[in-house]
């Protein structure tokens, strides 16, 4: 066997190491999918001649530019907004998820994109984000709207409920045109409340909890025509509640956690469309209006750990599709209204830790059902009540309502009539709850 020249014995050992190292690196960081190897033939070609058509791909029948075929314009300006804020975002498990599918000019198969026909031009467009729960962060720990959100023009969706986006909601949003679906919950948004970006907006569901957003929320906030608007926990400075919440159009409404002060405005009964508004946990002061009474469609009503006091108003029991109630930690007092009690499809009534003083014989029945919780009270006879001394102190100390009369007034009832006393004789009550905004006080729910 002949022996290898000195130059020949190097040639080889580089192109061993060489090779070496193409596979080792050939595979995507991003992806993890393996790159072709290329192949080092001593001596020989490089493998077959590329084929005309690799050379020269075919012209394109829609829209070029520098980074490729799209199908129209509005594809390739989506394709361009997207990949710079893949440049943004902080590859990490979850994020990869997501980015890994990020390639190649056809954004509708992206994941968290969703495209559809634009109703106006008839084109194909970005119509939809979906980043819940993506954790998306920055790599330099900021990962603003701006220059992504703001520049995807044809949206009707977006949401991102918990990520860490930052900053504020940026101004050029309000030009998008169909956008009516905004969840930015969950996230790390500040500044104040985005008014002039909002009002220009044709929104029907908007999604602000769980960011820090300050200041005070403005009155026109409660003009904008939403079926959803969720607010709770944030940093809003202690405000009250606006005389006219009850322009909203709001199906469902979340106040809690916050600083909110001052009484619950008599507007609220304007407020027909409501099923659920959550109250608890604010700062919250004076008697219950009687015009929640009128809220005749309201499932659930939640005005629990606040300062609020006086009597039910008798008009509660017109809240005939009443299911959870909770009045809890409070301190109103007085005697808890039968007609509460005998509301039909009640699953939960909480008046815990309160001064109420007499309950009836449907109210009793409630409690035998567990339906009703009246501990830490002033009840005679029940179990687990206040002390007879902190009753006492309690009502020793002054107490007055405006508009007293209003307390006995029923709004269901005319000249004797009940009019809802045949509307759900005989139903059976709900099987259980069928609350939804409850679970907003969760960071990482959506209703």
């Amino acid at each position: 066997m002949g022996t290898l020249s000195f130059s020949t014995s190097i040639y080889l050992l580089f192109t061993i190491v060489f090779h070496s190292c193409l596979a080792a690196s050939n595979v995507d960081p991003l992806t993890g999918t393996k790159r072709e190897a290329l192949e080092i033939i001593i001596g020989g070609g490089g493998g077959e001649a590329p084929s005309p058509s690799d050379e020269f791909p075919p012209p394109c029948k829609h829209f070029q530019n520098e980074n490729g075929c799209f199908e129209n314009a509005r594809l390739a300006k989506a394709y361009d907004v997207i990949q710079r804020f893949k440049e943004k975002i902080k590859v990490d498990a979850n994020s990869k998820k997501y980015l890994k599918t990020w390639y190649g000019t056809d954004v509708c198969k992206y994941r968290g994109i969703y495209c559809d026909i634009r109703p106006d031009v008839k084109e194909k467009a970005v119509a939809g984000v979906d980043f819940n729960g993506a954790k998306f962060a920055g790599c330099d720990g900021t990962l603003p709207l701006d220059g992504f959100f703001d520049e995807l023009d044809d949206l009707a969706i977006f949401h991102a409920n918990s990520n860490n986006f930052t900053g504020t909601v940026p101004f050029k949003a309000s030009k998008i045109k169909y956008l009516y679906e905004l969840d930015l919950s969950n996230n790390k948004i500040a500044g104040g409340f985005p008014m002039k970006t909002l009002s220009a907006m044709n929104l029907t569901f908007l999604d602000l909890r769980y960011n820090s957003l300050q200041g005070t929320v403005p009155q026109q906030a409660f003009d904008l025509t939403l079926d959803v608007f969720f607010i709770n926990n944030n940093n809003f400075a202690a405000q009250m509640l606006p005389t006219n919440l009850g322009n909203s159009t709001a199906v469902y409404l979340t106040f809690a956690n916050n600083n909110f002060t001052g009484s619950i405005p008599e507007s609220i009964g304007k407020a027909r469309n409501l099923l659920e508004v959550l109250f608890l946990n604010n700062q919250l002061t004076g008697c219950l209006p009687y015009e929640i009474g009128n809220l005749t469609q309201s499932t659930v009503f939640d005005a629990s750990s606040n300062k609020l006091t006086g009597p039910i108003p008798y008009s509660f029991g017109c809240l005939k599709k009443m299911q959870i109630l909770s009045l809890a930690n409070n301190q109103f007092y007085g005697e808890v209204p039968e007609t509460v009690c005998k509301l039909p499809m009640l699953n939960k009534l909480s008046l815990s830790n309160n001064y109420f003083t007499h309950v009836g014989p449907a109210c009793r029945g409630l409690i035998e059902k567990k339906k009703l919780d009246v501990k830490k009270n002033c009840i005679y006879g029940l179990p687990n009540q206040r002390s007879e001394k902190e009753c006492a102190a309690f009502f020793l100390k002054k107490k007055d309502c405006p508009r007293m009369e209003t307390f006995y007034w029923v709004p269901c009832v005319k000249h004797g009539y009940n009019y809802y006393k045949y509307s759900d004789e005989g139903k059976s009550p709900a099987a259980a709850p069928t609350a939804r905004t409850y679970s907003t006080l969760t960071p990482h729910h959506r209703l």
